[in-house]
């Protein structure tokens, strides 16, 4: 299991997939499976059966998670793709970001 230093809200840039370069949030991380589920990306069609409510049934499309080796924190000052680095400040621990330093929290 890999350790994920990502989290709920963190803007993402996909880096691999068929939605290479799309930039969106993080909205679920699943770290048991390594995957994340991200805004917009990874849209799939899942076929939903009729029901007494629903007599027609059809087709819903939601995200699929991506492994979280597809995608990397976008850095706040820069704009660019990091990778994430944590340092202690004051006791406490912080997510920095590699590229310039910056605060994620």
């Amino acid at each position: 299991m890999a350790k994920v230093r990502l989290k709920r809200g963190d803007k993402v840039r996909v880096i691999a997939g068929k939605d290479k370069g799309a930039e969106s949030e993080i909205m679920a991380v699943y770290p048991d499976k390594s995957r994340v589920l991200v805004r917009d990306v990874n849209v799939v069609k899942k076929t939903k059966r009729p029901t007494q409510t629903d007599t027609r049934g059809g087709f819903d499309e939601r995200e699929a998670p991506i492994h979280i080796s597809n995608v990397q924190i976008i850095d706040p000052r820069t704009g660019k793709p990091s990778r994430v680095a944590y340092k202690f400040e004051d006791g406490r621990k912080v997510r920095i970001s590699k590229a310039s330093g910056a605060e994620l929290d």
